[in-house]
C-alpha cells in the first residue's frame, strides 16, 4: 500500500469520524502517513488553537486511528497554541509561525 493511499484513507477517516472539529471551526490535515513505519502525523488548526479540549481531541484521534487502522502503530497530533481563533489561525504552515503546546490544556 502506498503512502498516498494511507494518507487519503486517514483524511477520509478524519472527515467521517471527527466532524466536530469542522463544526467548531477547526481544521485538520494529515501531514504524514507512512505505511512502512506505521506512523501518522495529523495537524489541527483553525479554532483548535487555544481550545481547552484540543488535548482530549488529540488523544481521541490517536486512540481511534490505532484501533481502526491495523497498519498504524504510532500517531502524532500537532496542535498550534497561538491562542488565535477562527480562519486566521495558522494552518499548514501559512500565515505565520506555528507554536505547539507542550503542556496539558487541563492546566486551569
Amino acid at each position: 500500500m502506498s503512502e498516498e493511499t494511507l494518507k487519503e484513507r486517514v483524511e477520509e477517516w478524519m472527515v467521517g469520524q471527527m466532524p466536530i472539529i469542522r463544526m467548531h471551526g477547526g481544521r485538520s490535515m494529515v501531514r504524514e502517513a507512512d505505511p512502512k513505519t506505521g506512523t501518522v502525523s495529523v495537524e489541527l488548526g483553525g479554532s483548535c488553537a487555544g481550545c481547552g479540549i484540543s488535548d482530549l481531541t488529540a488523544q481521541n484521534i490517536k486512540r481511534d486511528l490505532i484501533q481502526d487502522f491495523e497498519e498504524i502503530d504510532e500517531v502524532h497530533v500537532l496542535v498550534p497554541s497561538t491562542g488565535e481563533q477562527g480562519e486566521s489561525t495558522v494552518e499548514g504552515g501559512r500565515g505565520g509561525e506555528l507554536q505547539y503546546a507542550t503542556e496539558s490544556a487541563n492546566h486551569f
